[in-house]
């Protein structure tokens, strides 16, 4: 939950997660901590720290923070699936990753996910780009957002990212990076497309994609979620962070990974009706109009024998605990008066045709189970 805060101003200082986004605050012993924004930056600082066997895969799920106004399926406190895997700069290590989240979104039943890539160059390819970038921009200052002329100060590759309606117009317009890649980058590049070409993968070229953080070089990709609003559709995404560790004091490490959000998931997963459930409801209301010990011992014995079962409180009367019974969507009314208990008997009454009949108290459970297992 918590990470020093240097981890994430070293990897991202031009980016609004750590610029405005971040909470951060000194503790008692004077140490500058930072709610976790995102997993990528904690994990490659504990691989530099302990330094495993290369190649090094994890996977975490874990609670993120972002001091921001809460928007569709992102929160505050949000979670984040992450995977991680450090030690080779291969690029079908790319296409692994890469795939293992295109297959957890189709095991999810999503068919309304695209996969939307990009490379954003090596070291080699980057200088060139960000000129262009920056004087493209340049040239267009009296059109941009105040934000965006903030952050072409800082990093011009940050203002791709940019969502602002005034500067959409001028984004679509800029250099892409892909008429600057390397040779090398290029080659890595089209090795990764081929690699999701051969196990089917599709994708989509998205030369304008760059990931939120300073830290992606090459491979970055995301997972756009079309049943959502267009705004707020992406379901998760990464990309390679090759000289992430070395930033950190460790030993030059390439890495990539990805972090995909547990509540836009979920999102997608609502509006795609991926997993469709029956409305909630008890199989049988205990109704008590004697002193509530029935419903108590009756309700218990039911949850137990595996059905779903619910009772009244606070000692209501008989009518307002049948039309709780009622509004909980129960099929059956397991009432028990004093003419009950005096006889040992349970008046099962089935709510739908209202038909009922008395069963024997020690009887009632499994009479109740059968019924319920025959429907």
């Amino acid at each position: 939950m918590f990470e020093h805060y240097e981890v994430f101003a070293r990897v991202g200082a031009s980016t609004d997660i750590v610029r405005k986004e971040m909470y951060e605050f000194e503790d008692r012993g004077g140490r500058h901590l930072a709610l976790r924004p995102e997993g990528t930056g904690s994990v490659v600082r504990a691989f530099v720290e302990h330094r495993p066997t290369t190649p090094w895969k994890v996977w975490y799920v874990a609670p993120n923070f972002r001091a921001e106004a809460p928007q569709a399926g992102r929160y505050r406190q949000h979670f984040q699936l992450g995977v991680e895997a450090l030690g080779s700069d291969d690029p079908d290590l790319d296409v692994e990753v890469i795939t293992l989240l295109a297959r957890f979104y189709e095991a999810l039943r999503l068919t309304r996910v695209r996969l939307l890539l990009n490379s954003l160059g090596d070291r080699a390819s980057r200088p060139s780009y960000l000129d262009a970038l920056r004087t493209y921009f340049e040239a267009h200052r009296g059109s941009l957002s105040k934000q965006s002329l903030e952050t072409l100060e800082i990093n011009p590759l940050r203002v791709l990212d940019s969502k602002r309606p005034e500067d959409q117009e001028i984004v679509a317009g800029a250099p892409v990076m892909v008429d600057h890649l390397s040779a090398e980058a290029a080659q890595h590049f089209e090795r990764v497309r081929a690699g999701l070409e051969r196990l089917g993968v599709a994708y989509e070229l998205a030369p304008r994609l760059v990931r939120g953080l300073d830290y992606y070089t090459r491979t970055t990709f995301e997972f756009a979620a079309d049943a959502l609003d267009a705004s707020q559709n992406a379901a998760g995404g990464g990309g390679r962070y090759d000289g992430l560790a070395e930033q950190m004091g460790g030993p030059p490490t390439p890495g990539i990974g990805f972090g995909a959000g547990i509540e836009r998931i979920l999102a997608a997963c609502d509006a795609e009706d991926a997993f469709p459930v029956s409305a909630a409801a008890v199989d049988a209301f205990v109704i008590d109009v004697v002193d509530g010990t029935q419903a108590l011992e009756l309700t218990h014995e039911l949850r137990a024998a595996d059905v779903r079962a619910d009772r009244a409180f606070d000692g209501r009367s008989m009518r307002s605990q049948m039309k709780q019974a009622d509004r909980a969507g129960a099929r059956l009314a397991l009432i028990v008066g004093e003419q009950e208990v005096a006889d040992g008997t349970v008046t099962v009454r089935d709510l739908e045709s209202s038909q009922q009949e008395v069963v024997a108290r020690a009887d009632v459970v499994a009479h109740v189970r059968k019924q319920v297992e025959d429907r």
